[in-house]
Order: structure tokens, then sequence, then C-alpha cells
């Protein structure tokens, strides 16, 4: 009976411990389940709020772990799944929140303006800025982007922009003009290192609409091709129409048959402030088109057409989209461009100094 007695008590022990080792294995099946839960769930947050968190989660686990009386049911481990989750979700919101504050402050402090601050937050779009409105336009993976690297664009002495690969110049250094440059001294412009030109061929008047030759055309093609700098021409359109887009590039085409025009021809595409300019109430539709008809034409005659505008021109005037084909000439008068897309020329100052150019001139860097 002593015997029995004793073996029914080492049995009950037996199946005692039996119990509480699959109580423990279920509590810590419970609680390997509820970690892998919360740290899934916590993920979809900042990663560093997580690793925050899962400390804190590991330790009251761990303390539960050690607890082998503590049971759990279903709906007690749900809930503590969602004050995780949740307790989670707060503090990643704080600190998103400090951090972004923190950032913003930084920029502000720097002396950044708040077109500069959006861009920084935004870098996926492009932020344009136009009469106290701001718009955000996303970055085109269809489109072709430029490549030049950031870094390799050094100034000299004089504020000429150079571009370097491997340590050799591999840029182009050049000018557009108009009758705003008066007369110029072509033979000291060459002296200076000026290897293009550009040349106002004339506009569209933006009131009458009538094609205005600039009255400096004929002796500035004629004095850049004297001493051997290359030139290409361009012509400020307000065209209302596509026959009156073929009748600019016809007029174009015209103008430089008697000169050897080796570099494009350019549509100088840009807002006029006046109100009562001809071409305010266009669409981007129909501005894109006319763009189109003309380079068209300008191709058809066997010359190199080109488009020149700001960062507004190639997104608030034109659908850059529909005009792949056509080389870009971008106006950004800083330090370093602000545009994602392909350019072959930036106009990147209209402050340039020249020798023989009296007063101010556009200086241009290309890289073919």
């Amino acid at each position: 009976m002593q015997e029995n007695h004793l073996q029914g008590k080492r049995g009950r022990k037996k199946r005692r411990r039996s119990e509480n080792s699959i109580l423990a294995g279920s509590i810590l099946l419970c609680i390997v389940t509820l970690t892998a839960v919360t740290i899934c769930l916590v993920m979809v947050f900042q990663y560093r709020a997580v690793q925050q968190r899962n400390t804190a989660v590991m330790n009251e686990l761990e303390a539960i772990r050690l607890d082998e009386e503590a049971t759990y049911s279903q709906a007690e481990v749900d809930a503590l799944i969602d004050n995780a989750v949740e307790e989670a979700r707060e503090k990643t919101a704080e600190e998103t929140g400090e951090a972004f504050l923190e950032q913003l402050k930084e920029r502000m402090t720097s002396g950044d303006g708040t077109t500069d601050m959006l861009r920084y937050f935004f870098p996926d779009e492009i932020v344009v800025a136009d009469a106290g409105q701001y718009y955000f336009f996303p970055i085109l993976e269809e489109l072709a982007k430029n490549t030049y690297d950031p870094e390799a664009f050094m100034a000299d002495g004089d504020g000429v922009m150079h571009y370097y690969e491997d340590g050799e110049r591999v840029s182009h250094k050049g000018i557009d003009v108009s009758k705003y440059q008066d007369k110029i001294d072509w033979e000291k412009v060459a002296s200076d290192e000026v290897e293009y030109a550009f040349i106002r061929l004339g506009i569209r008047g933006y009131t009458e609409g009538d094609i205005i030759e600039d009255e400096t055309f004929e002796d500035n093609i004629k004095g850049a091709l004297k001493n051997d700098i290359d030139v290409g021409v361009y012509f400020f359109t307000q065209a209302l129409s596509e026959e009156e887009a073929e009748e600019e590039a016809a007029y174009v085409i015209e103008s430089i048959a008697p000169y050897q025009v080796k570099y494009p021809i350019v549509l100088d595409v840009e807002s006029v402030t006046s109100t009562k300019a001809r071409g305010n109430d266009l669409t981007r539709e129909e501005r894109t088109q006319y763009c189109i008809t003309f380079c068209e034409k300008i191709k058809e005659a066997g010359y190199t057409p080109m488009i020149y505008g700001n960062l507004k021109t190639f997104t608030l005037l034109l659908n850059i989209e529909e005009l792949e084909d056509y080389d870009k000439w971008f106006a950004y008068y800083d330090e370093s461009y602000y545009f994602p897309y392909d350019f072959k020329i930036w106009q990147y100052t209209n402050k340039g100094k020249v020798a023989g150019i009296k007063g101010d001139v556009d200086l241009n860097i290309s890289f073919e």
C-alpha cells in the first residue's frame, strides 16, 4: 500500500511536470507568435521605432515566459497584440513628426526659401512656383534623364561654368545675344574663348502678331562667323495656330539660307508678363502642337531644331512628354540646375561678362 502510494505520488508529480511543460510550451508558443505578429505589423512603420519598441516588448514577453504559472486566453493574447501595435504606432507617429519638424527647422534656419524646402521634401516631383502658387509634377520615368554629374561642374574665377570628365574639360563656352547687347566687337569675343553664339533672328510681336527681325541679327551673325565662332539662331514665338508656326519656321529658314548655321535652330518659348499678350490664353496642348509644327519644318529643311525655355516653360506651358524628339536648351540661373530631364545646353546666368560686349550677357554651357 505504501509503495503504491509513493508510486501514485510520483506519477502525479510526473503528470504535473508534464502539464507544466505543456503549459510552458504553450506560453512560449504564444510568446513566439505574439513577437512575430507584432514585428510584422510594426515594420509597416518606421524601422528605427520598431527596433526601440521591440526591445520593450521583448522585455515584457521575457518576464511572462519566466512566470510559469501565467496563462492567457486567445482574447488576452489578441488584446496584448493590439496594445503593442497601438503603442508602436503612436510612438512612430510622434517620432516621425518630431523628425520632420527638426528637418523643417534646419532647412529654415539655413536660409532656404519655401520653394527650396518643398523640393527637399518632395524629391520625386518637380516643384514649380509661379504667381504665388506651387505646382507639383511627378517625374516621368519614360522620359530620358540627364546624366550630368553635379560635382563635375566647376566655375572659374570669372564665373564661367565648365564641365570635367576624368580631369579633362569636355564642355563648350557659348553666349546668346540680341539687340540688347548693342554693338558687339566679335574679334574680342572670340579672344575670350567663346566657341559658339546663338543669335536672335527675330520675334513675333505679342500684341499685333507681326514678325519682326532683330535689328542686330545681320551684323551679329556675320561678325560671329567672320571670327570663326559657330552660330545657331533663335526665334521668339507667339504663334496662335499651326499656320502661324509654319510661317515662323519658313521665315527662319529663308533668313538663315545665306549663312553657315551649324548649331541648332531654336524656338524660344516663354511667357509674357503683359496681360495683353496674344498667347496668354493658349492651352498647353495648343502651345505644344505649335512647337512640334515649327520643329518638324526646321527638321525637314535639314537643320537641328531645339526648344528653349525655363522650368515654367517645360512644366506649365508645354507637355514635355510630347517633345521627347527635340533637343532642349534649359535656362536656370543658379550654381546647379533643377531639372531631371535631358538637355543639351544650360543657360546658367544672364549676368555674364565677355570681352567685346558692354554690360551683361547670357552664358551657356553645352556638352556636344
